[in-house]
């Protein structure tokens, strides 16, 4: 008979966790996050940054939102955000609001646009 199958230390136990955010639990930073926030790395990893960390700072050369960061790392949105603070407050990251819809360009606009240049 066996017991409770227990996570193992790579498949997001608790325990790994509580390690990674230091037994924090929200993000200390400044400006709010958000799941939409982007961020944007400012330099090239250090050698001495923790791995998660590092990798953060590594695929944010371009934008990458707050859930993506968290889909490629395999890690629960509330960890990346205590990671993300981390980051914030070094001045590794910078934050980003999301390109609000209202200040996109039209779509009826584009597609008239379109249509005019496959006429010339």
């Amino acid at each position: 008979m066996s017991g409770p199958r227990r996570l193992d230390w790579d498949e997001g136990s608790p325990e790994r966790l509580y390690v990674l955010t230091g037994g924090r639990s929200g993000s200390t930073a400044r400006e709010p996050l958000d799941l939409v926030t982007l961020i944007v790395s400012r330099s090239a990893p250090d050698p001495g940054l923790q791995p998660e960390h590092a990798a953060i700072v590594r695929m944010c050369e371009y934008p990458l939102s707050v859930a993506e960061i968290s889909a490629y790392l395999a890690l629960p949105a509330s960890v990346v955000m205590v990671l993300l603070s981390d980051l914030l407050s070094q001045r590794r990251v910078e934050a980003r609001p999301p390109i609000p819809a209202a200040s996109l360009p039209d779509a009826v606009l584009l597609e008239a646009v379109m249509h005019g240049l496959r006429k010339l």
